[in-house]
């Protein structure tokens, strides 16, 4: 079967659209449909049901077509009878955030493993840590109890080494911030808190690795780890990441103007722990996305921005 999408259509899901032009056809039936690799969109195929359609699409639904090898995202980077390391995309949450939540780490992980041909419930994840939603990099989650306390207890001690690349607006210098970090600073925003005595410590260092005229291309290291410190604390210093949509009204009330980005610039490149059983120093590192090394390319080494 073959369609055209029209001005009506504008807006809707691709399971949406399905479901009109196969009358009958029950939500499940048409998530399915395109989960299994069934629809293409002018040639290419879409797995994505609640992809947003525009006019003069051209829909086919191929019952027949031979399913590829699915292409999971994000990659097992080490695992242990105790834990596994996971490279995690960004945009994919760290834990589910719904019961219906299929796309995160701990799913993708499942997948990985049902792919390899292990049954996805043969081993347990519990969770030590996360991630931002819209950072990618190294996590690490347990597959048993005890490793879960051990590996939990050497984060809430700060004993774990963590470092991050990111590419934050405007020349950045080498810096150690110190802040205690609230729930709502005064105007709705986590941040720093105003009055002594409030908030959680928080410490980042921050050193620069490239600088450009209008950003700069940083390696952030943790002594804590406290919910979006690092975009905070660049935030406040008057140097939001690129591609930040949150920690942005100061500097924009300044004046600032924000690179366009398709991602939020903040990777996860390091992750150093002590194996639970063994005991000794473990060190994952993840590589530079393609998007970071494309965008200052494109962006920030184009029309002489190099400094």
């Amino acid at each position: 079967m073959e369609f055209e999408t029209d001005a009506k259509e504008a807006g809707l899901t691709l399971a949406s659209v399905i479901r009109r032009h196969l009358p009958g056809t029950s939500w499940n039936d048409a998530r399915r449909l395109v989960e299994r690799g069934k629809l293409f969109i002018n040639g290419e195929r879409e797995r994505d049901p609640a992809r947003r359609l525009e006019p003069g699409l051209r829909i086919e639904i191929r019952r027949n077509a031979p399913v590829p090898k699915e292409e999971i995202p994000g990659e097992i980077i080490h695992e242990t009878a105790d834990y596994v390391v996971f490279e995690k995309p960004a945009g994919v949450s760290s834990v589910p955030v719904s019961p219906r939540d299929p796309h995160n780490a701990m799913d993708l992980i499942r997948r990985h493993w049902s792919q390899a041909g292990r049954k996805p419930t043969e081993d347990p994840l519990f969770v030590v840590h996360r991630i931002d939603k819209e950072t990618s990099g190294n996590l690490v989650f347990a597959k048993t109890k005890n490793a879960e306390l051990e590996l939990a207890s050497q984060f809430r001690a700060h004993a774990v080494g963590r470092t991050y690349m990111c590419i934050a607006h405007g020349v950045v210098n080498s810096d150690r911030i110190e802040s205690r970090l609230v729930p709502n600073r005064g105007d709705g925003l986590k941040g720093s808190a105003r009055r002594p005595g409030q908030g959680q410590r928080a410490v980042t260092l921050v050193r620069p690795i490239k600088q450009y005229r209008l950003a700069t291309l940083c390696e952030v290291r943790l002594e804590t780890g406290k919910t979006h410190q690092i975009r905070i604390h660049l935030a406040e210093r008057g140097h939001p990441l690129v591609g930040e949509q949150v920690y942005i009204r100061d500097f924009l009330a300044a004046g600032g103007k924000l690179l366009p980005a398709n991602r939020l610039f903040l990777h996860a490149a390091t992750l150093e722990f002590t194996d639970p059983p063994t005991g000794n120093s473990v060190r994952f590192e993840s590589p530079l996305p393609e998007e970071f090394s494309m965008f200052m390319l494109r962006v920030l080494s184009a029309n002489g921005n190099d400094r």
